[in-house]
């Protein structure tokens, strides 16, 4: 398919036949890349248990570094050069392109700089000594010290996107994940922690080269060539008006998910274990959501750029509710049978018992995860993400407010995870309320969500 018959189609086919051929790669390429974290933590665990441990301590930044580059910046990137490419400005989208890279690489300088002064300061307040700590140093060092290889990466498959190839980016997700499972395995076998991240910066860096190629074809739509470098503030701005405050978004979810450990943390070791194995059922919901969204991305961005703000509101919204759907019908199956799913981690009575109460008062609120996730991603399509941030925030502080009702009123158990639930239905509404009709598409329901544009 040549660049401007896939614009046409992103821009003028039927919206739900044209989502789901966007979506069905992504999807399969975000489910590699969940695979390469279970991978890694098997072949880390014949290391030894303070590898595992220095891993764990690490991985919530490394998943920080990824959700920034591909998620928030990345969405960025994407909306901007979408809305060039919906408008037919072919030499805005390369300007956006190159000026994406230098994005790149100065945020992986910055983020290499704050790890390695300050690398060893925060694990020792996350709790990391001696061995640990070694080992945690040992693989953060040599991660952080090339981590420009993953916002590269990550930004040239965001520019892929942008112009509505699905295609490249999740054949190139999928070798990447493939590759670090292999070069991760075999150098950290014989060199430890230090081969592990050795492993990982290759693949990325594998990525980087081939895209660069991809991108410096002639026949490419957007193109990178060696001429029209110059940057300009304008030029950035298009692109951190949208990626900066997409930032936020991660770390309110980290927050989230750091308040609700410790609130359910006070009931028992066997509560935080039930809600762990619970809570993992979102590494199953995010790849669905996300690849729904990202796919939702490059339409909603032409369509806006074209100036078709009713087709993007219908992008947004069967985008929407094809997500909450399949993750909706995945939160019910295990609301009702939820052995289904906790007794393929463990058989502990205790554990089963609290799992099961997370999964049938967290689960049915699914729907709604499934939902504003994806409409994160097409609002970030529209360059308007306030919306869906103050979602978020109001996520938190339904997390907040509630935990410490339910610890000073001493509720039951049950309500904690109940609590979760709450949050995720509450936070879809005030998604929508938090911004007017033209400012966020996700503010109004057409009546016509489903009608080709």
């Amino acid at each position: 398919m040549t660049a401007s018959s896939r614009e046409w189609r992103l821009l003028h086919g039927p919206v739900l036949p044209v989502l789901a051929s966007l979506a069905l790669p992504n999807i399969l390429a975000m489910v590699a890349a969940s695979a390469t974290g279970i991978a890694e933590t098997m072949y880390v665990g014949v290391l030894g248990r303070d590898q595992l441990a220095a891993m764990a301590l690490v991985f919530p930044l490394v998943m920080l570094m990824q959700t920034f580059s591909a998620g928030a910046m990345g969405g960025g990137i994407s909306s901007a050069i979408s809305r060039a490419l919906g408008a037919s400005d072919v030499n805005g989208a390369q300007a956006l392109a190159r000026h994406a890279i230098a994005i790149a690489i100065a945020a992986g300088a910055a983020f290499t700089l704050l790890f390695l002064l300050g690398g060893e300061a925060l694990y020792r307040m996350l709790g990391a000594r001696d061995a640990v700590l070694e080992q945690a140093q040992q693989y953060a060092t040599v991660l952080f010290s090339g981590v420009s290889l993953i916002w590269l990466a990550n930004t040239l498959i965001s520019v892929v996107r942008g112009t509505g190839n699905m295609h490249v980016p999740s054949t190139t997700i999928l070798a990447v994940s493939l590759l670090q499972i292999g070069l991760g395995a075999l150098l950290g076998l014989g060199w430890g922690m230090a081969g592990v991240a050795l492993g990982q910066l290759l693949a990325y860096g594998a990525a980087c080269v081939w895209l660069c190629l991809y991108l410096c074809a002639p026949q490419r739509r957007v193109r990178l060539g060696r001429d029209g470098w110059q940057l300009t503030r304008a030029r950035f701005w298009q692109i951190l008006r949208v990626g900066l405050l997409a930032c936020l978004s991660p770390l309110q979810t980290i927050l989230t998910v750091m308040v609700m450990t410790g609130l359910v943390a006070r009931l028992g070791v066997d509560a935080l274990a039930g809600y762990g194995i619970g809570a993992r059922l979102e590494f199953l919901a995010i790849p669905i959501a996300f690849g729904v969204g990202v796919a939702t991305l490059p339409m909603v961005g032409m369509a806006i750029g074209s100036g078709d703000v009713p087709r993007a509101r219908r992008v947004a919204w069967v985008g929407g509710a094809l997500s909450a759907a399949i993750v909706g019908v995945m939160g019910a199956m295990v609301a009702v049978w939820p052995q289904l799913w906790s007794r393929l981690f463990t058989d502990k009575t205790g554990v089963l018992h609290y799992c099961a109460q997370y999964l049938q008062h967290a689960g049915p609120a699914y729907a709604f995860f499934g939902l504003g996730l994806t409409l994160y991603f097409a609002s970030q399509g529209a360059g308007k993400v306030l919306g869906p941030v103050l979602a978020g925030t109001v996520r938190l502080a339904i997390i907040c407010a509630g935990g410490w009702l339910l610890t000073v009123t001493e509720a039951p158990e049950w309500a904690y995870f109940a609590l979760v639930g709450v949050a995720m239905a509450g936070q879809r509404p005030c998604s929508a309320a938090s911004a007017q009709p033209r400012r966020t598409i996700a503010s109004q329901w057409p009546a016509t969500w489903g009608r080709a544009g």
